[in-house]
Parts: C-alpha cells; structure tokens; sequence
C-alpha cells in the first residue's frame, strides 16, 4: 500500500510543478512575450526556471529515495513473515496440532508388552530425532504416555489391544539403527519379555500421521508476555 502511495506523491508534485511553470510562462507572454524582455531580464528568468527545476529534482529525488526505503522495508517485512510463518507451521507440527506427512518408519508390536517398554521405544524415537510419531490413530505430543496391562494398553484413552503399530517420522536409516543397535531397546525388549514381538521397518510410502485430539491449553497456567 505504501509502494503506491509513494508513485502517486511524486507524480503529483511533478504534476503541480509543471501547471505552475506553464502558468508563470503564459503569464509572462501575457504581459508582452519573451522577446520583449531584455537580455538581463531573461537571464534573471532563466535562472528562476534553474532554481525552481533543481528544487522540482530534489524533491523528486527525496520521494524516490522514501520510495526505495518502503520498498526495502517491505520486502524485509515480507521476508520476517515468511520466517514466522515458517517457525509457527514447525511449532504447530512439532506440538502435534497439524497432520504431517512424511517418510519414516513403521514399528510393528505384538504380543504382551508392558507399557513400560512402549514408552521406552517412544523416548527412543524421540531421541533418535523423530520429527512426528504416532500409536495407531493417535498423535504422541508432549505429556503422551502408555499405561494399563499387558494387551490392555491404553494411549489417550484408545485401547492399543494385543498388537498395534508405531509409526515415526524423520530419517528412516536413522531411527532404524536407534531401535536395531545392539543392546538397543529392541534388543531389550526380546531379552526381558521373549512373548512379545518387535519388527522396525522403513516406510516405503510417506507416513499419515494425524494430529493430536488432545487440547494442549494448560488448566491452571496462563500465558505470560
């Protein structure tokens, strides 16, 4: 809006500079003609006309030059949104407020596994950079735990049943090797419970993961600027 404004300004008092000159000038023919005017009177004109131009040019330039500055200011206003945006679309999908989509990888478990060992492998993921993870249909944000009986767990008050699937999104290799090592939880899980099953595998499609049903706003806390 500012941009416009500006074009608008200087067209103007170019506009209103140029009636007046004309007008001096048919007023000067008026009164008997340039050719009545003597040698220093002409010279004294011109001069005028001189001053008069290069006042016309430097208000022109000044207006050009708060042009250029609105323009620049603009276009780093413009460029500050963009980053905002950006960090506020990041924030929403790291909160889990936003669905995400993306490759990653899919934990296939089975079996009577504690809850205990379900939040293990979800602080794994966390931990290996995992930039979204889901059990079935439900988002893991901050605050997400697994609790009940084996083959009776429960994640934000869905029933996980006696197999379910983790899906994770971030570097496949990554997040695979974390969960695969050596004496890693996987490893882990097949010493301490031999009944229960976990298979990681690469995502050959990118993952659906949805957003969280949870309401995030704090109950006792208010936001404080």
């Amino acid at each position: 809006m500012r941009q416009p404004r500006a074009l608008i300004a200087v067209t103007t008092v170019a506009f209103v500079l140029g009636i007046l000159l004309v007008m001096q000038l048919r007023a000067q023919n008026n009164a008997g003609g340039l050719e009545q005017l003597s040698a220093a009177d002409l010279t004294v004109l011109i001069a005028n006309l001189n001053d008069r131009n290069g006042l016309l040019r430097a208000e022109v330039g000044e207006l050009e030059a708060d042009l250029r500055g609105l323009e620049a200011s603009g276009a780093s206003g413009e460029g500050n949104v963009d980053r905002l945006r950006s960090d506020l679309t990041r924030l929403r999908l790291w909160a889990g407020l936003d669905a995400i989509e993306g490759r990653g990888i899919i934990v296939d478990v089975s079996g009577p596994i504690t809850a205990d060992a379900v939040n293990d492998l979800l602080d794994e993921l966390r931990l290996a950079g995992a930039e979204a993870i889901a059990i079935g249909n439900v988002r893991v944000v901050a605050g997400t735990t697994v609790s009940g009986p084996p083959t009776e767990l429960i994640v934000e008050d869905s029933r996980l049943g006696p197999a379910f699937e983790i899906t994770a999104v971030g570097s496949p290799p990554a997040l695979q090797a974390i969960l695969d090592r050596a004496g890693g939880i996987v490893s882990r899980i097949a010493v301490g419970q031999p009944d229960v099953l976990v298979e990681v595998t690469p995502s050959e499609t990118p993952l659906q993961l949805p957003a969280t049903r949870r309401d995030l706003i704090p109950d006792g806390a208010t936001p404080r600027i």
